[in-house]
C-alpha cells in the first residue's frame, strides 16, 4: 500500500541543521536541497510526496502547485498558511497519509483525521537512511529481514494503544 507523505516544508528545512544552513543563506536553496534529498528518498521508496511552504509573501520559481522530480510542490495562498493546506490534505487523505511536522496543531489536527504523523527529525533521519542505503546499493527492505532472537516477553500491559500501533506501522513503510 503506497502512503501519501505530506511534509510541512519551512518545518522540516529549519529542523535539519544542513537544510537550516542553506535556508539561512537563501531560502530557495534550502528547497531545492530538501526537494533533491526527497527526490532520492523517492527513487528509493516510491512513495507519493507533497511538500508544502507558506507561500504568503514569499517569492518562489514555482507556480501555486508544481511538480518537481516526481514531488508535488504546493505552496498556500495569500492569507493562507501552509498548516491550512496540509490540515485540508491530511482530512482528504485520512488514514492513506503521513504528516511529518513538528507543529502541534498539525500533528494533533493529522492524527484526529486517522493520518500518521512522523516529527521532522525522525523524518530526517528517514531521508538519510534512504540516501545512505541507496548510495551503498541496499535494499530498504534488507536491512529489515532477518530475525532477531529474544526472550524479552511482551505481555498486555507493555502493549501500545491501537492508534500508535497503526501510526508505528505506517511508520515503518518510510
Amino acid at each position: 500500500m503506497a502512503i501519501h507523505i505530506i511534509i510541512d516544508g519551512y518545518n522540516l528545512i529549519r529542523q535539519s541543521a544542513e537544510l537550516s544552513l542553506l535556508d539561512r543563506q537563501d531560502l530557495q536553496q534550502g528547497r531545492e536541497a530538501l526537494l533533491e534529498m526527497l527526490w532520492a528518498y523517492k527513487k528509493v521508496k516510491h512513495h507519493r510526496i507533497t511538500v508544502v511552504f507558506d507561500g504568503t509573501d514569499a517569492y518562489s520559481l514555482y507556480r501555486q502547485r508544481d511538480q518537481v522530480k516526481g514531488i508535488t510542490v504546493l505552496f498556500s495562498h495569500r492569507g493562507e498558511t501552509a498548516d491550512t493546506v496540509i490540515k485540508r490534505l491530511a482530512k482528504n487523505e485520512k488514514e492513506g497519509s503521513l504528516v511529518v511536522s513538528s507543529d502541534r496543531a498539525v500533528v494533533n489536527y493529522a492524527a484526529s483525521q486517522n493520518a500518521a504523523t512522523l516529527s521532522s527529525p525522525e523524518f530526517m533521519e528517514k531521508l538519510i537512511m534512504a540516501s545512505w542505503s541507496n548510495e551503498k546499493g541496499i535494499s530498504p527492505d534488507e536491512e529489515m529481514k532477518g530475525w532477531n532472537p529474544t526472550t524479552r516477553k511482551k505481555g498486555p500491559n507493555r502493549r501500545l494503544s491501537k492508534k500508535e500501533r497503526r501510526n508505528r506501522l505506517r511508520a515503518r513503510k518510510l
